[in-house]
């Protein structure tokens, strides 16, 4: 799978992404991640990307010219059959796993980072472009919201974990949190293993599994139930 992410600073995104599990992935073959610098495509000799806002306002905005013109020769690298475009952006809907395994089935996906005020809304009509949020609260920019969505989605692609299965177990992926988890020593300070984890029996430790699942998402989100 291949992501390439049009930002204002692709070393964050290179920074962010070359290690772990993404880093990984893409020394194995199954990632790409690209960066690609929208100044490279302003039109203006200092290389100036924002403007101010018609209509007034306080900071800046991002104007369409250099953002389509980057988008326009970045798509035209890898054309692919199932690419789609995000734009990382606080109005966006908010990004899910449900969603994570969707955007994990497509061959492409280009990342538009937003940066001062947002981005002419023009632009964003003219690629096309999808918004997702990674939750409600505002950040300086869309990088890190792309590392987020890299690494949710990233992870998901076929080959990039070792245990295919392990994320199907993880909290929110079956609609609830995850059970609690434990490890040796089997009494730490007083507080011990529970005793079903220690008999053996893998049915009743499903059973418990779940009810604790149950437990935790009515306690910890009940808006998920």
């Amino acid at each position: 799978m291949r992501f390439d992410v049009l930002t204002l600073f692709p070393d964050m995104i290179r920074r962010n992404c070359g290690e772990r599990v993404i880093g990984r992935g893409q020394e194995a073959g199954f990632l790409q991640v690209y960066a690609h610098n929208i100044r490279d495509y302003s039109e203006d000799k200092h290389r100036r990307v924002d403007d101010t806002p018609y209509g007034g306002g306080k900071g800046m905005l991002l104007s369409p010219v250099p953002v389509c013109a980057c988008y326009d020769a970045v798509k035209a690298l890898a054309p692919a059959e199932n690419c789609r475009t995000i734009y990382l952006s606080p109005k966006g809907k908010v990004l899910t796993q449900k969603k994570a395994a969707e955007l994990a089935g497509c061959d492409r996906l280009i990342l538009l980072c937003g940066h001062y005020e947002g981005i002419d809304e023009r632009a964003i009509e003219e690629i096309g472009a999808e918004e997702l949020s990674i939750g409600d609260y505002v950040l300086t920019g869309g990088e890190l919201a792309a590392c987020v969505l890299i690494d949710c989605v990233g992870r998901l692609v076929v080959g990039v974990l070792a245990d295919a299965v392990c994320h199907e177990e993880e909290s929110i992926a079956g609609g609830l949190l995850e059970y609690p988890q434990y490890t040796r020593p089997e009494n730490f300070r007083g507080r011990e293993v529970p005793a079903v984890l220690l008999e053996g029996n893998h049915r009743e430790i499903r059973k418990w599994r779940y009810l604790k699942a149950l437990e935790q998402t009515k306690k910890k989100r009940p808006d998920l139930l």
